[in-house]
């Protein structure tokens, strides 16, 4: 049996995590670029860096207006402000949007010559700045890979992905998250979910990573509800951000299965968080996957008692709750898109244009409870 792994990251976990280990950052440079949302100020992880920044002396601005799926249109503003001046690093702060942010605009800062969407060819080019990762959600793991998504300019999510588009240093600490709603919690718990249970059945998966995902899973499935009724527990968010962290390590040598790429469009044109946009459709496209890979698809879901025990669970926690509408003409362009999706490379199963199709029909018109 022959497998891989590469994890790059320096990571440093739990509570003061930045607070206490923070002076690493001083070997990265003498200014940077903080790329964060608003929630920043309102959860203390905002606060705690720029004290380290400026005990270390670092100069730094901060990029404030990233917001939920970040676009070239974001990136390109960005860009107008601080291509002509010296970043030595950037700081992703926040949730998988900041971060995924961050590690594009380090690409496109250290890469002048390229142009926003040429970030998915990672073929012209072979450096990125380094980037500081600052978790304050337990959800995407992008503290933890070399993965970056991002909304092209007509509306669709990409990726890009190299071993050289790793966080340098990260700094996970669950105390950011307290301050989370209960259907963050949900969403973005459920997105960890996703991918365990995505890189536990992959066809890049190996014994090792099977590991930290049978971990990941059952830590979701015991804490995930209980950090949603006591989102105030400081241990229950421990354990989620632990099995966020774990899943995105496991993501990063296995990548994300076609489940990803089906909650893609709901996400960009209907406006449901990623993480329950990706939850709605793991049940049926794990269906679809245990044709080929019967025994994978038993182990990911053991701790479920199976696909129904599963389903049972992401009904408890209300990803199949979303007031929405689609059009059969939605259907159909989402259907062709995902069925080339290059999810498909690592996908166990037939996801054809007809089987897609009648996925989304499945869970859009019969699952959802509106």
């Amino acid at each position: 049996m022959m497998w891989r792994y590469y994890e790059p990251v320096e990571l440093y976990f739990g509570k003061d995590a930045l607070l206490e280990n923070g002076k690493l950052i001083k070997n990265l440079g003498r200014r940077c670029i903080v790329t964060t949302g608003k929630s920043s100020q309102k959860n203390g992880s905002l606060e705690d860096l720029e004290k380290v920044l400026k005990q270390l002396g670092i100069e730094y601005e901060i990029y404030d207006e990233v917001k939920e799926n970040p676009s070239f249109d974001m990136l390109r503003n960005a860009l107008s402000r601080y291509k002509d001046e010296k970043v030595d690093f950037i700081v992703g702060l926040g949730g998988g949007s900041p971060i995924d942010f961050a590690k594009a605009l380090s690409v496109l800062l250290a890469n002048p010559e390229l142009k926003v969407p040429e970030i998915f060819d990672t073929e012209k080019y072979s450096k990125m700045l380094p980037v500081v990762a600052i978790p304050t959600t337990s959800g995407t793991g992008s503290e933890v890979t070399q993965y970056s998504v991002i909304t092209d300019d007509n509306g669709n999510k990409g990726g890009f992905g190299t071993p050289f588009t790793f966080p340098t240093l990260s700094f996970a600490d669950p105390k950011y998250t307290l301050t989370m709603s209960e259907y963050l919690t949900m969403s973005t718990g459920i997105d960890a979910l996703s991918h365990v249970v995505e890189g536990y059945v992959s066809k890049r998966s190996n014994p090792f990573i099977r590991l930290l995902a049978k971990e990941a899973i059952s830590l979701i499935k015991d804490y995930l509800p209980k950090a949603m009724e006591n989102p105030d527990n400081y241990e229950y968010r421990e354990k989620m951000m632990y099995a966020s962290t774990l899943a995105g390590i496991v993501i990063a040598q296995a990548g994300t299965t076609v489940n990803h790429a089906f909650g893609y469009p709901v996400t960009t044109f209907k406006g449901v968080k990623h993480g329950q946009a990706t939850g709605m459709f793991l049940v049926e496209t794990l269906k679809v996957m245990s044709k080929e890979a019967k025994e994978k698809v038993k182990e990911a879901v053991e701790v479920f008692e199976g696909l129904e025990g599963l389903e049972s669970f992401l009904k408890e926690v209300g990803v199949y709750k979303a007031n929405i509408e689609v059009s059969e003409e939605e259907i159909k362009t989402w259907a062709e898109r995902t069925s080339k999706a290059k999810h498909l490379g690592v996908t166990h199963g037939n996801f054809d244009l007809d089987k897609v199709e009648k996925i989304y029909k499945e869970v859009l018109i019969k699952k959802l409870e509106k």
